[in-house]
């Protein structure tokens, strides 16, 4: 079965060496002015940022196009009731390695906290003052998990690991897990730190709004490893400024697509918002690498062959995603 595999690094190809099924790498994303280079190929293969919006799910089936491989946990980025339509299967990776966006959650935490940051560019101007480093103890404060699936599991533990208190926030909430589940204004309210691992839906879009920040403690931390569009960053500008917000970890960003996963050190930046972010010094951005580890993209490529080579041979696969 041909595959065409859209946003491919140079850095993940190596992991699809061995597919069973002749795979062309595009390095561009998916969108509607490239679906037409996936014309002739059965299966299409996405990363997070690539658009599989009606328009293109149109053209991808014109095309042949019977089955859509997600390298990715989260779906919102395709019209899953257009894939219907056309009668697309589409099968996504729900677990590649919660250790590792869990893991990039704390270390978003830890840095800044600890000011590692500032710290480190001090001491190679060789200043090796103190002032403004000054952090506090993680022991004893209280965290707000938002979303309990596997990284919000594997994130509360850690935090437990550190003494906190963990809070949690889940419609469906994980029977055994060792957290206090609460109501979401509860969470808001007593958490210290809140952070986001719930998926983008309808219903969890600006989750984070300025209704949500106003009821936050003064000088909360706010973390996100989920998803870019469950905060509203006009809304999170204003609770920098006012210093409700103390501090602030981003890896992913709701305006990330045609950003993210690019070098753009050369292009003047388009994007007010974002620019304006990365004035703060209480801010911290990566680029959407918290899933970014080697044992991750094992798993990514493993499942995503898995999902290609069951549709192949049975016309789905266990990891299906309907509307």
């Amino acid at each position: 079965m041909r595959v065409a595999f859209f946003s491919a690094r140079k850095d993940e190809r190596p992991f699809y060496a061995a597919s069973p099924h002749p795979i062309t790498f595009f390095e561009t994303s998916l969108d509607p002015g490239t679906a037409k280079l996936a014309a002739g190929y059965p299966a299409v293969c996405l990363f997070v940022n690539d658009n599989a919006s009606a328009e293109v799910i149109d053209t991808l089936a014109a095309g042949g196009t019977k089955f859509l491989a997600l390298r990715s946990a989260g779906y919102n980025h395709v019209d899953l009731a257009a894939a219907a339509t056309h009668a697309l299967v589409v099968g996504r990776v729900p677990a590649y390695s919660p250790y590792a966006v869990a893991e990039h959650a704390v270390a978003l935490i830890l840095a800044l906290n600890r000011k590692l940051i500032r710290a480190n560019a001090r001491v190679h101007d060789h200043n090796f003052l103190l002032d403004g480093l000054m952090g506090f103890d993680l022991h004893g404060r209280t965290v707000g998990v938002v979303g309990t699936g596997q990284i919000g599991s594997v994130f509360a533990g850690i935090m437990r690991g550190f003494g906190c208190r963990v809070l949690a926030y889940d419609p469906q909430p994980r029977a055994g897990l060792a957290v206090e589940y609460v109501t979401w204004p509860e969470l808001l309210t007593q958490s210290d730190i809140i952070s986001l691992h719930c998926p983008l839906l309808p219903n969890t879009h600006h989750l984070i709004n300025a209704a949500a920040i106003s009821r936050m403690k003064p000088g909360v931390m706010l973390i996100n490893t989920s998803r870019g569009a469950l905060v509203d960053t006009s809304a999170v500008l204003v609770g920098l400024k006012r210093g409700q917000i103390g501090y602030l970890g981003l890896d992913v960003y709701e305006e990330e697509a045609g950003m993210f996963f690019a070098d753009l050190s050369d292009v003047v930046p388009q994007d007010d918002r974002f620019a304006r972010l990365l004035t703060f010094p209480n801010v911290l951005v990566t680029g959407h690498q918290a899933f970014y580890t080697r044992q991750a993209l094992e798993n990514i490529a493993a499942t995503t062959l898995q999902n290609m080579t069951e549709f192949e041979t049975t016309g789905t696969c266990s990891h299906r995603v309907t509307p």
